[in-house]
């Protein structure tokens, strides 16, 4: 033979065994070139160390501990960092060629960050994502449910043809003959009474399908629309000056000396946010939590305050009182909060709170910090919202800080700005549940995952005489629909987000729409002009959203209208020890649309695992539990049997059950009493 037979490579070859750090991303280690990118990434920007470098010389490697996977929130962006190859896409591994792919843009739709992604497709198909480089929002991280919840677009679920239910089962059937029959159905309801329609969306419907909504149900003369389904507290309705956002920009953030975070999973709500807070804290800035639960955040907190779900608005009253009674700050009350107050005793660590935020004390030199509060999603959920922002919203008064609400949701201030809200004496959300409509129609949601109330929201439309769903999946959650109407994800359609912080992105569809689907847009269209309603001859999404902004710049209208102000403050009051046992049922970060819930990898992560009812281990004695022991978890006449799990973080009287899972949609409010027993 023709050259050499033999290797002229004396040295011993080098040889590393992959690991298994879990179902996001793939190892072949034998490529590392021990840079240590991954490692000081998960330590210095996910804020843990997940990864480490051990052995030495020839024999280095790198690895997780022991019989642990790589469970951060952002352990995605490590297979961007890594220059060799070592780290890769485990779902994207094997299904394509980078130079097959068509790079597009588009933004996050699971989250109010508004997060700037690049979605490449093949044979129009979406087959992975990326970030995009913008250093105002994102930088260039993507957080894990961004970057893989796009399996949930390929999902075997997908709805790609209209079908109506006869009797129990679902028949296929074409667009004309869906559309009809939805018409003639709604017709009959609204020619007796146009109230008994109720019009529930999703916080990731687009600006311009929640526009169309409302301007569809305005002109069957109804006000009954909604997009707050996760809400228990409607008592602010009617009393802000504009829409409700975050109160600063997201570039901001950073730059931050104080923040007093109210009612917030933040690692699990807004991945890069807490990205961002961690980067303030490390520069020297002070964090502090009023939170019903003691979850590591993996950012420093100079004071937590933790306490039940009740008790979160007398901390907050000790606090504002704390503030209040600071000379420099000295500030005119409304009378009522000033009457609650001087009943009220300011502890030791709510003065230091008040100092904090203020600027004062011995330990700090700050004239003037600057300082925002922020209410989390579970302060939103929370049975008593009304008087969590009222008090965040004078202590932010007091000390000249920011004031915001951090967004559940890609688009809830978009769609709260295009006014997709109950009209003034119509029905909200709970109400339309509490008070059971003839009608529903559902723009992607799924009752029993989507709603604050999953029991009664069953209830309500298991009696309700027609109930038409829009969405893009077949699934038991619309077991009560009785027309499935196949509408596009995010990027399938064009549309308009607004991010928390009153960004406005516009984007393209990525992909054509799978089978029959349609732009919900598109179909509300139809539906209007099928049900005479006037003004509804738009030939592109783009008219739609200039019809939203009155033809003018976005950026003009959205400063014009967003405003945290209440025109009057909610009425605050301080109730007795509550000796019921309350729930904590906070949705996990992956099961938040019905897009990430059909994200395979997704669901099979750590935080994805099993569902526990979790408690104080002074709970369970009390209650004659113990770990791994089933326990019978009830509200109202519902139950559900869960494992026990203890959580020392946990004030005595929660009980930890998640809202949003199969496991637990039998149940009553998310953040309602509960009572437990051993099964």
């Amino acid at each position: 033979a023709y050259g050499a037979s033999g290797s002229r490579y004396q040295e011993e070859k080098r040889v590393v065994l992959n690991k298994n750090i879990g179902p996001l991303i793939s190892t072949d280690m034998t490529r590392c070139i021990q840079c240590t990118r991954c490692v000081r990434f998960l330590k210095e920007v996910g804020g843990m160390m997940e990864l480490g470098l051990i052995n030495r010389g020839e024999h280095a490697e790198i690895t997780a501990y022991v019989d642990k996977s790589v469970d951060s929130e952002l352990s995605g962006n490590i297979i961007d960092l890594c220059p060799v190859g070592a780290l890769t896409n485990k779902p994207f591994r094997y299904s394509a060629r980078s130079w097959e792919l068509t790079r597009r843009p588009a933004i996050a739709a699971h989250d109010g960050l508004g997060s700037q992604i690049e979605v490449h497709v093949k044979d129009n198909r979406v087959m992975r994502v990326l970030p995009r480089e913008k250093e105002s929002i994102n930088e260039c991280w993507l957080s894990d449910r961004d970057r893989y919840s796009y399996e949930g677009l390929n999902s075997s679920e997908r709805l790609t043809k209209p079908m109506i239910r006869r009797g129990k089962v679902y028949q296929e059937v074409d667009w004309q003959t869906a559309l009809e029959f939805t018409v003639t159905k709604l017709q009959g309801i609204l020619e007796k009474d146009p109230n008994q329609l109720g019009v529930l969306l999703k916080t990731n419907c687009t600006m311009e399908e929640g526009y169309l909504a409302k301007k569809l149900t305005k002109g069957l003369a109804c006000g009954n629309i909604d997009h707050r389904l996760r809400r228990s507290d409607y008592r602010l309705d009617g009393r802000f000056h504009g829409s409700s956002w975050m109160g600063c920009n997201i570039s901001d953030v950073d730059q931050m000396d104080r923040f007093l975070i109210v009612g917030s999973n933040l690692r699990n709500e807004h991945p890069l946010l807490a990205h961002r807070v961690r980067t303030a804290v490390k520069n020297g800035a002070r964090m502090t939590l009023v939170n019903p639960m003691d979850d590591d955040q993996l950012i420093p907190a100079f004071h937590k305050v933790i306490t039940s779900m009740d008790d979160m608005v007398f901390a907050l009253a000790k606090i504002l009182k704390a503030v209040s009674g600071l000379q420099r700050l000295s500030l005119c009350l409304p009378k009522s909060l000033n009457d609650l107050l001087t009943s009220i005793e300011v502890d030791a660590q709510s003065q230091e709170i008040a100092e904090t935020l203020a600027g004062l004390g011995k330990d700090f030199d700050l004239v003037s910090p600057k300082s925002v509060v922020w209410l989390g999603n579970i302060a939103q959920h929370h049975q008593r919202y009304s008087e969590l922002y009222s008090l965040c919203e004078a202590i932010a008064s007091l000390c000249g800080a920011t004031f915001g609400v951090l967004s559940e949701g890609a688009n809830r201030v978009g769609l709260d700005l295009a006014r997709v809200l109950p009209s003034r004496g119509a029905l909200n959300a709970k109400t339309m549940f509490e008070q059971p409509r003839k009608a529903y129609l559902l723009m992607n949601v799924e009752p029993e995952l989507d709603c604050a109330n999953p029991a009664l929201a069953q209830a309500a439309l298991k009696q309700a005489e027609f109930v038409v769903a829009l969405t893009p999946f077949k699934s038991e959650a619309l077991a009560q629909a009785d027309v499935l109407l196949p509408i596009a994800p995010f990027t399938e359609t064009s549309g308009t987000f607004m991010s928390m912080e009153g960004r406005v992105q516009s984007f393209a569809a990525c992909v054509r729409p799978l089978g029959e689907t349609r732009p919900g847009w598109k179909v509300l269209r139809v539906l209007a002009n099928m049900l005479g309603v006037n003004g509804f001859d738009y030939e592109s999404s783009e008219q739609v959203k200039d019809e939203i902004f009155g033809g003018e710049k976005p950026s003009k209208v959205v400063w014009n209208r967003l405003n945290n102000n209440l025109t009057q403050l909610s009425e605050v009051t301080i109730a007795n020890k509550i000796k019921k046992l309350q729930r904590l049922g906070e949705v996990p970060a992956f099961m938040v649309d019905n897009v990430v819930r059909r994200a395979v990898s997704l669901q099979k992560t750590k935080k994805a695992q099993q569902v526990f009812a979790s408690m104080h281990p002074n709970l369970m004695k009390k209650l004659k539990l113990q770990a791994g022991d089933l326990a019978l978890v009830s509200q109202g006449n519902q139950s559900a049997k869960l494992p026990v799990q203890p959580d020392n973080g946990l004030p005595e009287n929660t009980v930890r059950v998640p809202a949003g899972r199969p496991e637990t949609v039998m149940l009553g409010d998310m953040m309602g009493e509960i009572e437990v027993s051993k099964a």
